[in-house]
C-alpha cells in the first residue's frame, strides 16, 4: 500500500495526541484534548511473579476476538510462552473468535456454566454487556501506573468497577481511493494536511464527482452489526448529530441532524444502502477497487496483509465529514476481561496473566504491537520510524466519546442496522429513527432493571 509521505511530526507527537477523550464518564463524555498522567513507578525490567509465583497452578481458557493479530495462533502462542517462562504451571487453552459468531459462542459458554476465564475485547462487551450482568471480575487493582484516564474511564462502570484492563486503542476513520478521487478532481474538497473534508457539502460534491467516473463510490452497509462504528460515525458527523446523551444513559439518534444526514446519504448519487454486507465486506470491496471509499477503516486494516496491503492504489485515511470542521471519530479500546467462574485459583492465575502482559513495558509493547494499534499509556520509543502509524496518528486527536458503554448496547446495535435497512428500502427516516430509539432505550431500561 502506498502512503502519503510524512509531512511533519514525529511518532512521539502522534502518541501524545492519542490522549484525546474517547469517552470518560466522569467528564460527561465530552471530547477534547487531555493531558496524560505522568508515567510513574517502575514499569520496565524483568517480570516478577505475583503472589503464588512459580507455584501458581491452573488450567485457563482464553477467548480472543480478531483485534489485529490477536487471533493469529503463532502470535498468541508466543505471548503465552513468555508467560509460561515465569508461570510454567498455568496452562492456557485458546478459543479464537470472530465477529460473526463470537458473541454467540461466548454466550453459549456462559449458559453452559463454562465461560472462558480470560477474554480479549472492548468495553461494549466486557463492561456494558457481560460486566453489567455481574459476570466479570473487577480489575482496577491491576491498572498500570500512567494509563490514560480517559481510556481507563471507558472501561469502568458507574459504580467504579473496572471490567476491562485496557491494552490498546485506535480511532476508526474513513479511507478513500486517492487515485480515483484525483482523477475525478475531488481532492479539491479535502484538506490533505489534516485528512479532513472541507465541509459536509464538499463531501457530497466529492461523492458526486467520483460517481461520474466510477460505478459505485460507497455504501451504507446494514447487513448486521459488524463495523457499525463506521456508519454511525458517518451519520452523526455530517450535521453534528449524536447517538446517545452525554451521560450514556439514553439513546438519542433520532435527532434532526441525523435525519438530515440519512436523507442526504440516500439521495446522493454514488452511495447505496446495502443490506447484504457488513463492515468487513465493505473493506474487501474497497480494497479490490469496487468501492471508491470505505467508512469502516482504521490503521489495522491499513496494515493487514489481506486488506490494505493488497490494494493497488493509494489509500488515503480520512476523518468523517462535518459542517463544523470538528470531526468526532469513534474510538476503539480493547483489553482483557476475566469472567468470574467461582474459582478463586483460576481468577488469581488469570490476574497474573493480565498483569504479566501489561505491567512491564517490554512485554506490554509486544501485545500492543500484536494488536496493531496504540498503547493506552506512554511507552517510550514505540512505533518510532513507523510511517503508517505516524500518519494515522494524525486522526487520533479527533477521537470522541466512547458511548458504546451505554446499557442495552447489544440490542441497540441490532435495532440500528434494522433501522438502516428500512430507511434504505424507502422508509420515513424520522419514523425509523424514532423506532430505533424506542427499541434501544427499552433494552437499556431492561438492562438497568437487571
Amino acid at each position: 500500500m502506498k502512503m502519503k509521505k510524512l509531512i511533519a511530526g514525529a511518532l512521539a507527537m502522534a502518541m501524545a495526541l492519542s490522549l484525546v477523550a474517547c469517552g470518560n464518564k466522569d467528564s460527561g463524555g465530552q471530547s477534547g484534548s487531555q493531558t496524560p498522567p505522568p508515567t510513574t513507578g517502575s514499569q520496565s525490567g524483568s517480570q516478577t511473579p505475583s503472589s503464588g509465583g512459580n507455584d501458581l497452578s491452573a488450567n485457563l481458557t482464553l477467548a480472543t476476538y480478531p483485534v489485529g493479530k490477536m487471533t493469529d495462533e503463532t502470535v498468541i502462542k508466543n505471548l503465552i510462552a513468555d508467560f509460561n517462562a515465569v508461570y510454567p504451571n498455568v496452562k492456557i487453552d485458546v478459543i479464537y473468535l470472530d465477529y460473526s459468531n463470537g458473541d454467540q459462542t461466548v454466550n453459549s459458554m456462559i449458559e453452559g456454566k463454562s465461560a472462558p476465564d480470560l477474554i480479549f475485547e472492548g468495553p461494549e462487551r466486557l463492561v456494558a454487556n457481560w460486566g453489567a450482568k455481574g459476570l466479570m471480575v473487577d480489575l482496577k487493582d491491576l491498572l498500570p501506573a500512567g494509563t490514560y484516564d480517559v481510556t481507563s474511564g471507558s472501561c469502568t462502570n458507574a459504580a467504579g468497577a473496572m471490567y476491562e484492563l485496557p491494552v490498546c486503542q485506535t480511532a476508526h476513520c474513513m479511507g478513500i481511493n486517492k487515485d480515483l478521487f484525483t482523477q475525478a478532481g475531488a481532492m479539491q474538497y479535502i484538506n490533505e494536511d489534516t485528512h479532513t473534508w472541507k465541509s459536509t457539502a464538499d463531501f457530497l460534491k466529492a461523492v458526486e464527482a467520483v460517481a461520474a467516473i466510477h460505478p459505485q463510490v460507497g455504501v451504507v452497509f446494514c447487513g448486521g452489526q459488524g463495523g457499525d462504528q463506521g456508519n454511525r460515525a458517518l451519520v452523526t458527523n455530517m450535521y453534528g448529530g449524536h447517538y446517545t446523551n452525554d451521560t450514556f444513559t439514553r439513546y438519542e439518534a433520532n435527532c434532526p441532524e441525523n435525519v438530515k444526514a440519512l436523507e442526504a446519504l440516500r439521495d446522493v448519487n454514488g452511495i447505496e444502502f446495502d443490506p447484504g454486507i457488513v463492515g468487513g465486506d465493505e473493506i474487501g470491496l474497497f480494497c479490490n477497487g469496487t468501492l471508491a471509499m470505505a467508512t469502516c477503516w482504521n490503521v489495522g486494516a491499513a496494515q493487514s496483509d489481506t486488506q490494505g496491503k493488497t490494494a493497488n492504489f493509494e489509500i488515503f485515511p480520512m476523518a468523517f465529514p462535518t459542517e463544523s470542521g470538528d470531526p468526532v471519530l469513534q474510538g476503539g479500546i480493547w483489553g482483557f476481561g476475566i469472567f468470574n467462574n467461582g474459582d478463586d485459583a483460576k481468577i488469581e492465575a488469570a490476574k497474573a496473566f493480565v498483569k504479566f502482559m501489561t505491567e512491564d513495558d517490554a512485554q506490554y509493547a509486544k501485545i500492543v504491537e500484536a494488536t496493531g494499534y496504540w498503547p493506552t499509556r506512554e511507552v517510550p520509543g514505540m512505533y518510532e520510524g513507523n510511517e503508517i502509524m505516524t500518519e494515522y496518528g494524525k486522526l487520533v486527536p479527533f477521537m470522541g466519546p466512547y458511548y458504546q458503554i451505554t446499557l442495552g448496547w447489544p440490542d441497540a446495535r441490532t435495532a440500528w442496522w434494522n433501522a438502516l435497512q428500512r430507511i434504505g428500502d424507502g422508509g420515513d427516516v424520522q419514523a425509523e429513527l424514532d423506532q430505533f430509539v424506542a427499541e434501544a432505550n427499552a433494552a437499556a431500561e431492561a438492562a438497568e432493571a437487571g
